[in-house]
């Protein structure tokens, strides 16, 4: 490989891992002051973890789904009533 090619395949990482540092940094300033909550999401609306057979967000198959959550301002998610329960911070069952 000459030097101008490694120079610009030097570059491109360097770019490469500056965006994605710059990504994730973003997303946990978005997500600040909010926390995990389980089994409030309406069916396709959870943010992220909808248990076996999904893959993230929107996936969820059941309303009030035990095993997706939703991100919620911190310190209300075991307040947030569902026909089912209240919400929670860890995963829960569901009938």
């Amino acid at each position: 490989m000459d030097r101008r090619h490694f120079n610009t395949v030097l570059a491109a990482s360097l770019l490469g891992a500056v965006v994605a540092g710059s990504t994730q940094a973003n997303a946990a300033g978005i997500n600040a002051g909010k926390e995990k909550c389980y089994g409030i999401s309406l069916a396709g609306q959870n943010d992220c973890a909808a248990g076996p057979g999904t893959s993230c967000a929107g996936t969820s198959k059941i309303d009030y789904q035990g095993d997706a959550w939703t991100l919620v301002p911190s310190g209300t998610c075991t307040s947030i009533e569902t026909p089912h329960g209240l919400g929670s911070l860890t995963p829960i069952q569901r009938p």
